[in-house]
């Protein structure tokens, strides 16, 4: 039976100061601490201003290691380990499988839960979480990689009334950071090849940049007109909605700038 813990802790969405009180005490007390930042990412600055408040380094992850699990599982078995995870730390599957994995070695598990994007997006545009259908991603297209998965989840979410939350392609290795306006451009990219009818230029959208921070701008205008807005820093997210409740639609005007057509 392993004598360690492994610790999944939430640091938010921004910054340092988004980790809760809970969560410092518990990366402090952990004899190792490893992070990763490639699900989302925070500032370079406030990794090292992370290491100064939980008093220990910070090992970084990259994507493979997290995903092959054995650094943060081996040291696990005998030790106290922390792993920081921007957002809330079960919000992505490879987190979740880390978890099982870990269980199965009869390591003991805990969960510190922070903000995360998928309630925080939500509450700045003042859109009702639970009519929010799937999720989606939209990547950088490689060579033939172009996947259109993105545009039928899109399709089958309008189609019963539910907004959509998606999620914009991070590489913090080259520094690629997905704005809006190139998101939606994909999105018209993918109108082109499906040719269903779905994204369309006088269809609302909403974008969020910075969810989180102390300066995040939201707003909500048809998709020809939010692609020319300039959102500023990342991380940047799109929200297509579906069929807007009278107080929704009040919100998107009040908090998002939201001109709706006479």
């Amino acid at each position: 039976m392993a004598k360690g813990e492994l610790v999944f802790i939430g640091i938010g969405l921004h910054d340092e100061k988004d980790i809760s009180l809970k969560g410092l005490e518990a990366a402090k007390s952990c004899d190792e601490v490893f992070a990763e930042f490639y699900t989302s990412t925070i500032p370079a600055s406030c990794i090292s201003k992370l290491e100064r408040l939980i008093e220990k380094p910070i090992q970084v992850l990259e994507r493979k290691e997290v995903e092959e699990g054995k650094i943060i599982l081996d040291s696990a078995m005998e030790r106290k380990v922390g792993f920081l995870v921007v957002g809330d730390p079960m919000a992505a599957t490879t987190h979740v499988s880390l978890r099982v994995s870990a269980e199965k070695r009869g390591i003991k598990t805990k969960l510190i839960h922070s903000s995360s994007v998928f309630t925080a997006i939500p509450g700045l545009l003042g859109l009702q979480h639970y009519k929010f259908g799937r999720t989606t991603s939209l990547v950088y297209p490689q060579d033939s990689y172009f996947p259109l998965s993105p545009y039928s989840v899109i399709e089958e979410n309008l189609s019963r009334g539910l907004h959509t939350l998606v999620l914009l392609d991070i590489n913090r290795e080259k520094g690629m950071y997905m704005s809006i306006r190139e998101g939606i451009e994909l999105l018209f990219d993918m109108e082109e090849k499906v040719g269903h009818g779905v994204i369309k230029e006088d269809m609302l959208m909403c974008g969020v940049a910075r969810a989180g921070s102390d300066n995040p701008l939201v707003r909500a205008a048809p998709a020809r007109i939010l692609k020319g807005i300039d959102f500023g820093p990342p991380l940047h997210t799109i929200v297509i909605p579906g069929q807007l409740h009278f107080v929704e639609e009040e919100a998107l005007q009040v908090l998002a700038g939201y001109q709706k057509r006479r």
